[in-house]
């Protein structure tokens, strides 16, 4: 039996001879291609610009400098995710903090943030950037979030990383209805895939220009952000201190080339999901539950064990699956329990419904490659194994 893993990309001939076709123009980076690709994005997502960068963490980095959120500022995330959704606010020297998380769907609590704000509100500290994690796939409650950031004040970045292909209330993930900018990730897991890379969506047009200057070192050759006068029509100017996150043609073309399969993507991913809910409904675990506002994208597919009514932990049943060869994952240790947060004065019991979760959760595969003889494969391990 070959190894199934928890998540992969899917590469066609299409998707190579795009990447070839750049290989042999006259652009490899900074190219035509990057700029159709934003273009397709944001015309998909129905967002008005997008801005394509070397990764979805670099992408978080410039939303929170373009935001203005710097020293002395706060950025308020969910303890439910990968590092980089908190990393980005250390990054510009501001001070992270984290609200729990629904147990139903493992985003970012409502009841917990307008509770959190109410009390910050007392104590004058205030989040100048809230980042609203959709996890798995699954939009947050954006509409409700939106409703708190216009009472409390603050800057809503979407951190969609899981989430193109999704939809809230009939809009795509993206749209930035709701927020003022929305990032994703085209890692190979996902569900567009440009190797490495990511993007920021913005509706206002300051927050575009200032992603576009902060990608390409703090530098304009638009003559309305220049200081001084040019020397000539090679002229550029630095105006501020950037960062070299560029993506490449290279991998625009490759997401490009991805984004054209998009619906087929997720819906497939959305049978597969159907199929493990018939599959799996008899065993002694929670299946992921959908919000009816919401459309996921199904990035990944996690189950919560009932550990109260298994003869074995956790760890066993993992260790013994990924013996069996396929390679289910912890989706996520929970970010403020990691040793460098722990000695940033945080520590386990701080957030108990992400701790919880944690304790209990595994994510098994899923991806649009996956054929139901492995999917029965997996379910009948996973049967065998926890009974």
């Amino acid at each position: 039996m070959r190894l199934i893993p928890y998540g992969r990309q899917d590469i066609n001939e299409d998707d190579i001879n795009a990447v070839v076709k750049i290989l042999k123009s006259d652009w490899l980076t900074q190219g035509p291609a990057s700029k159709r690709f934003e273009d397709a994005v944001a015309g998909y997502c129905g967002a008005k610009y997008a801005v394509a960068v070397n990764s979805a963490t670099s992408a978080l980095h410039l939303a929170c400098l373009a935001a203005g959120l710097g020293p002395g500022d706060l950025l308020w995330t969910s303890p439910n995710t990968f590092v980089a959704s908190a990393n980005c606010g250390l990054y510009c020297g501001a001070t992270v903090d984290f609200v729990d998380i629904d147990p139903k769907t493992y985003n970012i609590s409502v009841d917990a943030l307008e509770d959190k704000l109410r009390k910050a509100k007392k104590n004058g500290k205030l989040p100048k950037v809230v980042i609203p994690v959709h996890f798995a796939g699954q939009s947050c409650p954006m509409a409700e979030i939106r409703r708190l950031a216009e009472e409390y004040n603050f800057t809503v970045i979407e951190d969609a990383a899981h989430a193109i292909g999704g939809s809230y209330q009939g809009k795509k993930v993206g749209s930035c209805k709701f927020s003022e900018m929305a990032v994703f990730s085209f890692h190979p897991v996902k569900i567009v895939t440009t190797g490495e890379g990511g993007m920021v969506l913005t509706n206002r047009e300051e927050l575009y220009e200032k992603l576009i200057r902060l990608r390409t070192h703090g530098i304009t050759r638009d003559e309305r952000f220049m200081v001084k006068p040019q020397d000539g029509p090679w002229h550029y100017q630095q105006i501020e201190l950037g960062f070299n996150y560029r993506m490449t043609d290279l991998q625009a073309a490759l997401g490009l080339s991805q984004l054209q399969r998009i619906e087929e993507f997720v819906r497939r991913r959305h049978a597969l999901a159907e199929r493990y809910g018939q599959l799996l409904k008899d065993l002694p675990v929670t299946l992921p539950w959908q919000d009816p506002d919401a459309y996921s994208a199904f990035h990944l597919y996690v189950l919560r064990l009932h550990l109260d009514k298994l003869k074995k932990s956790r760890r066993q049943i993992f260790e013994e699956l990924r013996a069996s060869k396929i390679i289910v994952n912890v989706h996520y240790i929970p970010v403020h329990t990691q040793p460098y947060y722990e000695r940033l004065g945080f520590k386990v019991g701080d957030f108990p419904a992400a701790e919880e979760y944690y304790q209990e959760v595994m994510t098994i595969p899923l991806y649009y490659g996956l054929s139901e003889e492995d999917q029965d494969y997996v379910v009948e391990k996973l049967r065998e194994i926890i009974r």
